[in-house]
């Protein structure tokens, strides 16, 4: 720190010159000390939960994620769909290149029937004798858990919906293939590379 000091008589002032203080060394150790542990804890809160195994590897392994593709339907993905005007069956076919079994839960029909009847022509469709209806074995009506829950435990599922939440927590999920749609057309994301082709 420099401290300036100056005298004044009348109206003129005298400059006696500047005095410098240096602060002490042990105050700078410390405020090192501080920024290291400061440091450190910031690391700690950075710390991720790291798969034991790439999703490469479980898709190259994975005989069971190959067509015919068994794909489940969310809620949302049924109402961006019919917003899009586009036929889901005609449209999965085409994006997968192969014959696709749909499904939906128990739990995603009490959830479409609870939103009124706006969305009936929504549940029309999901209602549709083409699309197999999966049994559900847990209380509450819940459809993301329900999600969550049954492509942990059968990793022979695509998961075709547009909530946000739902694909964050499929994405930590290794070897779930998600559907989606996105400007008016149908995307398929961490889909392996097709099935039976020659590896060069």
């Amino acid at each position: 720190m420099v401290y300036l000091y100056a005298y004044k008589i009348g109206n003129s002032v005298i400059n006696l010159g500047k005095f410098v203080v240096k602060k002490h060394q042990f105050q700078q150790q410390k405020k090192m000390m501080n920024i290291k542990a400061k440091l450190k804890a910031a690391n700690q809160l950075k710390k991720k939960f790291r798969p034991e195994h790439f999703n490469e590897l479980f898709f190259r392994h994975n005989t069971a994620l190959g067509p015919p593709y068994h794909i489940i339907c969310d809620t949302n993905f049924f109402y961006y769909a019919r917003r899009a005007k586009k036929d889901i069956f005609r449209e999965m076919t085409r994006i997968l290149l192969s014959k696709c079994y749909l499904y939906v839960t128990d739990c995603i029909i009490a959830e479409a029937e609870r939103l009124g009847r706006k969305y009936k022509s929504m549940l029309r469709s999901m209602k549709d004798p083409r699309i197999r209806r999966l049994k559900c074995q847990h209380k509450g009506t819940y459809a993301d858990d329900c999600l969550c829950a049954r492509v942990e435990a059968h990793r022979i599922y695509l998961v075709a919906t547009c909530d946000r939440d739902l694909k964050k927590r499929l994405r930590k999920i290794p070897g779930v293939p998600i559907v989606f749609v996105q400007a008016h057309r149908f995307t398929v994301e961490r889909l392996p590379e097709a099935y039976g082709a020659p590896k060069f």
